[in-house]
């Protein structure tokens, strides 16, 4: 992983972060967002994935369901938002549209991707910090404006 601070200015900072061929991408952003110490900003990414897996919230169950992508793939879009958690570390919630070799295309919740050849992330850090918590009767932890 690469990163480069490009601007910073009234508490806000921009990185540009760049994962390598063989990177898993929501670990490595995770880690980069502890090491930086990152309470709250938004994210955008593109790039591509060798394999990954999506999810989707299966509210009744109360977790993600995994979908399983495994073939190269094209990241259309990646959008998401990292808070502090209940544990008091940066979390992150993305998710992503993946385009398929036949032209159709996977998306929801990421919850791994295997860089290859590269994910080109744009941070976005919010002079305020936001607070996840944990919801019991959806199962997830989800942004609390009120914390």
């Amino acid at each position: 992983m690469k990163s480069r601070l490009v601007n910073e200015a009234n508490g806000q900072r921009t990185f540009v972060v760049v994962l390598d061929p063989g990177e898993e991408a929501f670990s490595a952003l995770t880690s980069f967002a502890v090491d930086q110490k990152i309470g709250s900003a938004s994210l955008t990414a593109i790039g591509a994935f060798q394999s990954a897996a999506v999810g989707w919230f299966d509210l009744e169950a109360k977790n993600y369901r995994k979908i399983p992508v495994e073939q190269q793939c094209e990241v259309l879009s990646a959008i998401g938002d990292v808070a502090t958690g209940d544990d008091g570390k940066p979390s992150l919630h993305v998710h992503t549209v993946l385009g398929l070799s036949d032209g159709t295309t996977r998306g929801g919740h990421l919850l791994e991707g295997t860089v290859l050849p590269t994910l080109e992330i744009t941070v976005v850090e919010a002079p305020a910090h936001l607070r996840r918590r944990k919801r019991a009767e959806f199962g997830v932890a989800l942004i609390d404006l009120g914390a």
